[in-house]
């Protein structure tokens, strides 16, 4: 038992999700710091006058509970967006060159895919023989293709 678990964490695909993660965490905290210290100021400064960010007071003055802030809200936009992008082109992009140099397709395209007639699925490779739910016979014709 211990044996069948130390094979399955010592696996390709396990460690690098591992260290893809602990990679993200570590750019997240930077760019959590990057929308803080220079995102957050600039959204709040479009506001204009001594507003504590763009939004309004929904409430009693000075109560935060009641203030609609939508700077924090484009913060986070950008901030995912910024962290989506540093994730995307440090570690899949890497990953999909080094999965393409070993021979396996990682993150790529799904091929055309075809309805079954007898139980309509909808996820059929376009150039299955047979259905994978009922098992139903497939012509080359057979099924709406779709891209």
């Amino acid at each position: 038992m211990l044996n069948g678990f130390k094979n399955f964490l010592m696996r390709g695909d396990v460690v690098v999700v591992a260290v893809g993660l602990i990679v993200a965490l570590a750019f997240s905290t930077l760019i959590k710091a990057f929308t803080d210290a220079v995102v957050n100021p600039l959204i709040a400064r479009a506001q204009g006058g001594h507003s504590v960010g763009l939004g309004w007071q929904l409430g009693q003055a000075g109560n935060k509970a009641t203030y609609l802030d939508i700077g924090s809200f484009i913060s986070a936009v950008i901030y995912f967006i910024i962290f989506m992008a540093v994730v995307y082109f440090l570690i899949v992009v890497p990953y999909k060159h080094y999965s393409a140099r070993r021979g396996v397709a990682a993150f790529e395209e799904p091929g055309p895919v075809k309805t079954c007639p007898a139980c309509l699925s909808e996820d059929l490779p376009a150039a299955a023989k047979k259905c994978r739910y009922c098992g139903t016979e497939q012509s080359p014709a057979t099924g709406t293709p779709r891209p």
